[in-house]
């Protein structure tokens, strides 16, 4: 077995296929609405269960069209889904490897089948275009094939040691922890949520999930998928709610053995702090990003245009990779902010189910608010030389739609340079050589990306 990328609209690209992918993909949007609007239950020891109460969640696209109600979990709930994965991690822990991937392998093949599906979810639920949806289910597949692979070459991490005397034997085992708490964030609905638990379950652990209360139905759907190909009771358990009532018992249960975390760094600094307050665990968390990308005076100025414009803008910036930062050299600035601003100004915003948008709607209103306030700050202390303005007419009147900005003139340190923003606002700073580029790319509490466009290696 050799782990291959899925790849899917890449692929269809080299086979000269598009049309097909799009005629798939407009057909799944259609099965997609004609399955909205129902009531979604918990996924809790092999059963769908409801709660005593629901919430709705509509698309950010359009508030008339609502994708369910959810159940509106108690700590109770969370309570009776930790009980079941930890009743299920004594038999699943037990199942050798090779048990475990076959059942993961079959879901993985089974979310492949349904890729478009998934795709289209993602795409009414959280606002990404056709593209960037598709990639996010790849990513999901990806996910769950290499670790499967992983744990094959690796035989299931268990392995022999070596000897300081001729007559002991020694071997090294890795055995999972317990039942993991997962926290899925709303950007990557199904590629992070899922990669986080299965990681836990491949490896022999078992999960409790909470989603985005933002986008719940898509990870709704691999729980169904993982009923499907007859994952035992409890080895994975789908549960939504409130942050202060789902994700506060996951963090303060003591049979919650590590946590998987991803979202922003105040979250996962309160989490981490509570989560170790009685005893070591493991928290994995993953916080953010304030990425920059630095181009030279010897780059390939449309090449740099076109990666910077698709990293900063791309899913409205709502990534903890996405570019926030610019630093151009000064010799070649004006050249390259002028096409800069030329692009962007040719971005096509709207219902990201149509073919031809780029940017869709930000994820809430929050997220809206959160971009007109800042916005209002880089009027004020620099310039805004594209974007800046919330659509609200016509066929952005129902949804949360935004301009992708351009800021320039704004000092170093200033908030919109250190902050992350996850809004698509880009800032400009000019320097003088790679000395002042690489020191400026630093000056940031974040380190997760950064890029630099030049033909000089």
């Amino acid at each position: 077995m050799t782990f291959k990328n899925e790849n899917t609209w890449y692929k269809y690209v080299q086979e000269k296929r598009e049309g097909e992918f799009n005629r798939s993909y407009d057909d799944a949007v259609d099965d997609v609405k004609a399955k909205l609007g129902k009531t979604f239950p918990n996924y809790i020891d092999g059963k769908f269960v409801e709660a005593s109460s629901t919430f709705q969640v509509f698309s950010p696209s359009d508030a008339r069209i609502r994708i369910g109600y959810f159940q509106k979990s108690s700590k109770k709930d969370v309570r009776q889904a930790i009980s079941a994965a930890k009743k299920a991690f004594a038999k699943w822990s037990n199942i050798e490897w090779q048990g475990r991937i076959k059942i993961l392998k079959a879901a993985a093949d089974k979310v492949a089948e349904k890729k478009f599906f998934f795709a289209a979810t993602i795409s009414i639920e959280n606002g990404k275009n056709r593209y960037e949806a598709m990639g996010d289910v790849d990513e999901a597949i990806d996910a769950i094939r290499f670790y499967c692979e992983e744990i094959e070459v690796n035989n299931g991490f268990e392995g022999k040691m070596g000897k300081a005397f001729s007559n002991e034997s020694a071997k090294s085992v890795m055995k999972p922890y317990g039942v993991w708490g997962v926290i899925g964030p709303f950007n990557f609905p199904l590629a992070i949520p899922v990669s986080m638990s299965a990681g836990a379950m491949i490896t022999g652990n078992t999960a409790v999930l909470k989603p985005s209360s933002d986008t719940p139905l898509t990870m709704y759907r691999f729980a169904e998928v993982l009923n499907d190909v007859k994952l035992p009771a409890g080895g994975f358990n789908f549960i939504t709610g409130s942050g202060s009532e789902v994700g506060a018992e996951i963090v303060s249960n003591d049979d919650i053995a590590g946590i998987a975390f991803t979202g922003s760094r105040a979250v996962g600094y309160a989490i981490a702090k509570e989560f170790v307050s009685r005893r070591p665990r493991p928290v994995i968390a993953e916080m953010g990003g304030k990425n920059p990308v630095i181009v030279s005076s010897k780059a390939d100025l449309r090449q740099a245009v076109e990666g910077t414009l698709k990293s900063a803008f791309g899913y409205g910036g709502q990534k903890c990779s996405a570019c926030s930062k610019v630093l151009v050299f000064e010799n070649i600035k004006k050249e390259f902010l002028s096409m800069l601003v030329n692009r962007t100004k040719s971005i096509e915003v709207g219902d990201p189910t149509k073919k031809e948008t780029f940017l869709g709607p930000l994820i809430n209103k929050d997220a809206y608010e959160k971009y007109r306030k800042f916005i209002e700050v880089a009027k004020r202390d620099g310039k805004v030389v594209a974007g800046g303005i919330t659509l609200t007419a016509g066929e952005y009147s129902k949804g949360y739609f935004v301009e992708p900005t351009i800021v320039d003139e704004l000092p170093e340190n200033h908030r919109l340079m250190q902050e992350e923003l996850f809004v698509p606002i880009l800032c400009v700073q000019s320097v003088k050589n790679l000395e002042e580029a690489i020191a400026v790319a630093n000056n940031t509490e974040y380190g997760l990306t950064a890029g630099i466009f030049t033909k000089d290696r």
